[in-house]
């Protein structure tokens, strides 16, 4: 017997509506496994943007001892003028570092009142040439063991946390959501094999009257397929509504500004979930199809 679009098409629609919360759940459990998947792609990606976005402000901050000399102020200067990885430098005397300061806590009346010139130490503001971590983090090394430094900072420190925090929530995330991808195919795998259970005696006079291996499980295989492109589809809905009404409230409170960097497009949000979507067909066509060799004898 030849395939026919309307025979598989209706039988592959009869099949659906005979096991509803089989199928339904097949679908939900997809849409689970995808939504976790596409969460840690987007986790990813707004970390991505974050990290680059520390990169491109990369700065040291060497601040200088008070005690500091004008002999060793003069040779920091001086290494710096020398240095093949300092792009450039800014000396802030103890004037502009009050300054600084005074803006920094201008909502903290009490610290302004305790807040003196000369408690804020002098620093020279450096730019690196490379803002690559371990580059970064050499060139600290060389400034820290320099006479008349007190201590130097760099957002590095931030940057690394930040990308080890990412490893390990995508790990988690990944995790669960591989664990809910072998759920959704065994229960495929189930509803299928349920599918062929409750018509195995049609099966066995299709097989009688001639037809194909094919035709008898095309509807079967293509059912599977369509309960994940169904799941693909609300992870598709799930990730817009996580994009909008979690992400975005945090991009837009005040007290979560780092989240800035997570509120995507709608085209990125699409861009990460078509290659999920498709991964969601697959987990369908494999379910189906270990139902359809282990129980469908053709």
């Amino acid at each position: 017997m030849a395939l026919n679009a309307s025979y598989v098409a209706r039988e592959t629609g009869q099949n659906l509506a005979r096991n509803p919360t089989l199928t339904i759940a097949s679908v939900i459990t997809v849409a689970i496994a995808l939504t976790l998947a596409g969460v840690a792609l987007l986790v990813r990606e707004g970390t991505n943007n974050l990290a680059g976005k520390f990169r491109g402000d990369v700065e040291l901050i060497v601040f200088l001892d008070p005690e500091i000399s004008d002999d060793q102020r003069q040779a920091i200067e001086t290494s710096l003028e020398d240095n093949p990885e300092v792009r450039e430098f800014t000396y802030v005397d103890e004037r502009a570092a009050f300054e600084e300061a005074q803006e920094l806590f201008a909502d903290q009346p009490t610290m302004l009142r305790l807040l003196r010139e000369g408690d804020v130490p002098t620093s020279f503001r450096v730019e690196p040439t490379n803002p690559d971590f371990q580059s970064v983090v050499a060139l600290r090394g060389i400034y820290e063991r320099e006479a008349g430094v007190q201590q130097v900072e760099s957002a590095t420190e931030a940057i690394r946390a930040i990308q080890e925090l990412t490893e390990k929530l995508n790990f988690g995330v990944l995790f669960a959501s591989a664990v809910s991808a072998g759920v959704s195919i065994l229960l495929i795998y189930n509803t299928i094999r349920t599918a062929m259970f409750a018509r195995r005696r049609e099966i066995e006079v299709m097989k009688l009257v001639g037809a194909t291996n094919w035709f008898i499980r095309v509807p079967f295989i293509l059912e599977g397929m369509i309960q994940s492109l169904l799941g693909g589809a609300l992870a598709v809905g799930l990730l817009l509504g996580l994009n909008v009404f979690l992400f975005g409230a945090l991009a837009d409170n005040q007290y979560f500004e780092l989240f800035q960097n997570f509120d995507f497009t709608v085209a990125t949000v699409i861009g990460t979930s078509v290659p999920l979507v498709l991964v969601g067909v697959v987990i369908g066509a494999v379910g189906s199809g270990f139902a359809v060799g282990r129980f469908l004898d053709v």
